[in-house]
């Protein structure tokens, strides 16, 4: 038999060729996010608390201040900003064959949605997809012009967000709760998760406040877990239009997100 068929030989090339592969697609994941210059997650502990809401308007309220946003929407299963944001055209392809992210109001989206042949099919994706999917999207977007992106989660603290974290080098993160008791312990188990993985986190956002669901846990967990609580967004009826964006139409939605918006880039200077 000759010596280099043997079983434990093979094993241990297979095993070097598999690290050598994932070494140079962290280096062409690198290369390709290199125009970025801040890349924040947006993150919640459960689904329902209006986080894509959050990125969307947030991302409009940077644009407003003079930045040039965009925004990765890695929530695989419920892939939403393009709906949220009324975004119809889909990503072009320049010289190289990468993807431009297609533009609305100043925000470049990039999105699985953008893939879907219908908005409502389900999209079942085990771990090692999840993670190709997210590395073919990186790997193969163009995105020149973007200073700071915002990475819309998966919500939770399973699989699906861990291989983000894992894949993408994140700088911090933007923590979403809504006012509710259980959704403020969802947060927290969320804040403790990126803790435990040594992110930075820029803050904490209670939405849906007001006389329906209360106020107040957004606070709350930024005293007791000594992070940041960048603001508030009242539950609105501005939000109840799934055609129209809060951010355009609603005056005090504005500011809001205009102080939010403020807050945060306080956090990155």
């Amino acid at each position: 038999m000759n010596p280099s068929n043997k079983p434990g030989i093979n094993q241990s090339r297979s095993k070097i060729q598999q690290l050598k592969n994932q070494f140079e697609q962290r280096k062409q994941l690198a290369k390709s996010l290199e125009p970025i210059k801040t890349k924040i997650g947006v993150y919640s502990g459960k689904g329902g608390v209006g986080k894509t809401s959050v990125t969307v308007n947030l991302a409009l309220a940077l644009s407003k201040m003079g930045y040039n946003p965009g925004i990765f929407d890695v929530d695989i299963d419920c892939p939403n900003i393009t709906k949220a944001l009324s975004i119809t055209s889909k990503p072009s392809v320049d010289d190289l064959n990468r993807m431009i992210p297609p533009e609305l109001h100043g925000v470049k989206v990039m999105s699985m949605g953008f893939f879907q042949k219908n908005e409502d099919e389900a999209i079942i994706f085990r771990g090692p997809m999840i993670h190709n999917a997210i590395n073919q999207l990186l790997s193969g977007t163009n995105w020149e012009g973007i200073d700071i992106l915002l990475v819309d989660l998966p919500p939770g603290t399973s699989d699906a967000p861990l291989t983000v974290m894992q894949t993408l080098d994140l700088d911090g993160f933007v923590v979403v709760t809504t006012p509710q008791e259980l959704a403020k312990l969802d947060a927290i188990r969320s804040i403790n998760m990126i803790k435990k993985l040594n992110h930075n986190i820029y803050g904490v956002v209670e939405n849906f406040s007001g006389e329906y669901f209360g106020t107040g846990a957004g606070k709350e967990i930024s005293k007791e877990l000594e992070i940041d609580y960048l603001g508030n967004i009242e539950m609105r009826k501005s939000y109840s239009d799934p055609n129209k964006i809060a951010y355009h139409e609603d005056m005090e939605a504005n500011n809001e997100y205009n102080k939010l918006a403020s807050n945060l880039i306080q956090k990155l200077s």
